[in-house]
């Protein structure tokens, strides 16, 4: 228990004031926690486990899952920002990649903000809405799912340069250490085990299912390792 509760680098003492403390529990919460948490969903639940795919589509648990998660952690950094906002203390690269890291996320906002229309057959209104920006997979849309894929992957591996760093500057004690990489480890093998049973479904056919009548069939699955269903293969990934 002592080897736990010590500080990870003997050398020095851990002594945060209350803001820079309330500040790290904000964003470690935001960035270890409910920001991977909320990628793995949306990347491997568009699909259910026991949902009537393809005959039950477009169900919306990933996506409120996604938006309320990372709508958290919007909220979560705004604090930890204000926490800390006009201190005097230099920078240094935990500062200036959490700033990089501020600044990737408003983009990501901006992004969601400006997606584009759905369409489709599930849209509110029904089959008179069929055209859309996702629907139809128009060029905007390509672009945003490009932009708002890579930026998202990218902003994980910057967030765990900038919990990292900031863990080290606080000279935070080992068992903080200890469970976040602990959190980190459970999500990259459930992401693994995840990945390999197929379950990384094209968000085009999770919402409207493998018949090539919907336009956005005869392009390729935007993305790395997202798996697409022909109409054959009318069953639920990973089963």
């Amino acid at each position: 228990m002592d080897w736990l509760l010590a500080s990870i680098d003997p050398g020095r003492i851990h002594d945060v004031g209350s803001a820079v403390a309330w500040h790290g529990r904000a964003m470690t919460l935001a960035w270890a926690v409910l920001a991977p948490l909320a990628v793995l969903v949306a990347r491997y639940f568009k699909v259910l486990p026991g949902q009537d795919w393809p005959r039950e589509l477009d169900n919306l648990v990933w996506w409120r899952s996604h938006w309320i998660g990372q709508g958290l952690v919007v909220l979560l950094s705004l604090v930890g920002l204000a926490l800390i906002y006009g201190r005097s203390a230099p920078l240094g690269w935990h500062g200036t990649l959490g700033y990089t890291l501020l600044g990737l996320m408003a983009v990501q906002v901006a992004m969601g903000l400006f997606r584009g229309s759905k369409g489709g057959p599930t849209a509110p209104d029904g089959v008179g809405s069929l055209r859309g920006d996702h629907y139809d997979m128009t060029s905007w849309r390509v672009m945003f799912e490009w932009a708002h894929k890579s930026v998202g992957y990218g902003m994980l591996l910057v967030a765990v340069a900038v919990v990292v760093l900031g863990l080290w500057e606080a000279n935070a004690p080992r068992w903080m250490w200890l469970v976040i990489v602990l959190w980190w480890m459970l999500l990259a093998v459930s992401a693994a085990y995840l990945q390999r049973q197929g379950r990384a479904v094209d968000t085009y056919q999770a919402i409207w299912g493998p018949d090539p009548i919907h336009p956005g069939n005869t392009r390729k699955p935007i993305g790395w390792g997202i798996r697409r269903l022909g109409p054959e293969e009318g069953k639920v990934p990973g089963e």
